[in-house]
């Protein structure tokens, strides 16, 4: 059995008929996590197909225009489909083979994930159905257009803030009544348990590379890893390998969007509530009624109201510190990147730039900082030349 809470969080809090399927992949991923031919198969094609390793990029321009610590950046926009989304997609949909599943479904915010599914259902001939809000779907068509292109159906969640809550609403109703031949491939480290400890396996990849690497570059851990965090799957990725390193500082940056004393923020931290949302007890935005509240970011892979149950652990424990970047931040980060070092971020991580930006100068010059560049900007080209007519 997996431990299935963090502190007092986590948990599976679900239907009977839903808790009979998650025990079938708890018991499926206890099987194989640890195997032999299946980390060889996951590994061949993590290496050959996704491209890994990704590389520890020094970002000397960066580094001199904010001053303070050398800034490296983990390079997991130049994976495969553009997004670290794609590790845990290989390691899911070989589970779903193993056990004979013949669909997969999948939910997703900005359309990393969704392009991710996608992409390996095709590799691996299984049919492929993406829930997506409809207004995500508007503020990424190019994503929904290549989900298509590789043979995904891509549903539009048309309920509430028709956003990531949303599509993950639908996601679970559609892989509960149909669970026998369909295989859910959750995109982030939320949800019911085991969802949140098989995501965290299938991207610790990230950080077991980075901590390597920086070890080889600069002969030292580095001060402090900077990720974003809407659910959290790449910054759980990000954290895993350094958890027991009390000497890394490990901070997650949350969705303030236009102000988190406005009501338009994602920042679920820094104002949430513990509740039950998704099958998992978590922090949650909530509104007067102590219902799950709307949430708004710039970014649609982080307007998500809640978030992974081990980060509200972390953040419990104090483990894990956890910022806030609103969207003005976060635009001028991205333009930064561009301009400094010719790299087009996507603007989920680069609310992780802007903060390693206003870190950077604090630290000395001797020391490290690792942020995770968590996908490339291509799809948020439109979103932003309207976000730059809109707000100069």
């Amino acid at each position: 059995m997996l431990k299935d809470v963090f502190g007092s969080f986590g948990g599976a809090y679900v239907p009977e008929a839903q808790l009979k399927a998650l025990k079938e992949l708890e018991e499926v991923f206890l099987k194989y996590r640890d195997d032999e031919e299946f980390n060889a198969e996951l590994n061949y094609y993590l290496k050959d197909y996704v491209g890994r390793q990704s590389p520890l990029y020094y970002a000397d321009n960066l580094t001199k225009a904010c001053g303070g610590a050398k800034i490296y950046l983990k390079r997991e926009d130049l994976n495969h489909t553009g997004a670290h989304k794609i590790n845990n997609v290989l390691g899911q949909v070989l589970l779903a083979k193993r056990m004979g599943k013949k669909k997969v479904i999948a939910e997703t915010g900005a359309g990393q994930h969704g392009v991710a599914t996608a992409t390996v259902a095709a590799l691996m001939g299984m049919e492929c159905t993406v829930y997506m809000g409809k207004e995500d779907m508007k503020r990424q068509a190019l994503n929904v257009f290549r989900m298509e292109m590789l043979g995904a159906k891509v549903v539009a969640a048309t309920s509430g803030t028709q956003t990531l809550k949303e599509a993950v609403d639908e996601a679970i109703d559609a892989w509960v009544n149909a669970s026998d031949d369909t295989f859910y491939v959750l995109g982030s480290a939320v949800g019911p348990h085991p969802y949140p400890t098989i995501v965290k396996h299938f991207q610790k990849v990230i950080s077991e590379e980075s901590r390597a690497q920086i070890l080889e570059k600069e002969g030292k851990l580095p001060k402090a890893i900077i990720a974003c965090v809407g659910g959290g799957s790449n910054a759980i990725g990000s954290f895993a390998a350094y958890i027991e390193d009390s000497e890394v500082e490990l901070i997650g940056v949350e969705a303030a969007g236009k102000g988190i004393d406005t009501p338009m923020h994602a920042a679920t931290i820094a104002k949430g509530e513990p509740t039950v949302l998704h099958g998992m007890k978590t922090l949650c935005v909530l509104d007067e009624n102590k219902e799950v509240a709307p949430v708004y970011s710039i970014s649609p892979g982080l307007d998500y109201p809640g978030i992974g149950p081990e980060h509200a652990y972390l953040n419990e424990i104090g483990r894990g510190k956890y910022v806030t970047i609103t969207d003005a931040e976060a635009v001028e980060a991205l333009l930064t990147l561009c301009k400094t070092e010719g790299i087009l971020p996507a603007i989920e991580s680069s609310h992780a730039l802007a903060y390693a930006m206003k870190y950077a100068p604090t630290c000395k010059p001797e020391e490290a900082i690792i942020v995770t560049v968590s996908g490339r900007g291509d799809k948020d080209v439109e979103a932003i030349a309207d976000y730059l007519k809109e707000n100069q």
